[in-house]
């Protein structure tokens, strides 16, 4: 009869070397494991000496050990699960936004037939915004003077009028955002309008494709026009 001695682990050689991935096949889950588990531990049992049996506390904390290990397990595959079928909920809402406009962090306008979009995003409330146009060559060419604002995301169309009342070109413009709260200022971000053409899904997660800003994120986006 094989004596067990009771200062010994409670989990056999044999399952340690299979834990490890040396003598049987290595496990590959964790119900596998505890399968293992108490094939040898009641294998251990039945041969154990009846005058130095197992001690009943050892045993009990290795099979807690054991519970929760395979708990953990569970819970990995469920959220996995849960993250994959997040991942394609955001690819079904990214889709929906191709064809639209949205605005992003940016600071260009693309002035197109006298028209052009942009934004503003504020932190907090101003009780004075300003907007100054630039042209290629850093040049103020028209200042916008949005007054008092309320937190939050606001769209903005320039005609293409400059200062001196002339119309500038289509192309592309530059333009920075001013802004002050009792006097002191306020940093207030720049937005840049452009259109969502594509979606594509790549391990990092949604990627939406923007003519002019590049690949957004869904948190990159602050509003869709």
């Amino acid at each position: 009869m094989t004596t067990v001695n009771s200062n010994a682990t409670v989990l056999p050689q044999a399952l340690l070397d299979q834990m490890n991935g040396s003598g049987a096949a290595k496990k590959s889950t964790a119900e596998e494991a505890q399968d293992r588990f108490l094939t040898l531990l009641v294998t251990q049992m039945k041969n154990q000496d009846p005058l130095n049996p197992l001690d009943n506390a050892q045993v009990t904390s290795q099979l807690a050990q054991l519970s929760t290990v395979t708990g953990i397990d569970k819970l990995n595959g469920t959220l996995e699960s849960m993250m994959g079928s997040y991942q394609s909920n955001q690819a079904l809402q990214a889709a929906n936004m191709i064809g639209h406009g949205v605005l992003a962090p940016g600071s260009e306008i693309g002035l197109a037939e006298g028209k052009g979009l942009m934004g503003v995003e504020f932190p907090q409330d101003v009780d004075t915004a300003q907007i100054l146009v630039k042209d290629s060559s850093g040049n103020v060419i028209q200042t916008i003077e949005l007054g008092p604002q309320k937190s939050g995301t606001v769209p903005l169309l320039w005609d293409g009028t400059k200062a001196d009342g002339t119309k500038a070109a289509d192309g592309t413009y530059k333009f920075e955002v001013t802004s002050s709260l009792a006097g002191k200022a306020v940093t207030s971000n720049p937005l840049q309008f452009g259109i969502v053409t594509t979606v594509s899904t790549s391990a990092s997660g949604i990627q939406i494709n923007v003519p002019g800003l590049g690949g957004l994120t869904l948190a990159d986006i602050r509003q869709i026009l």
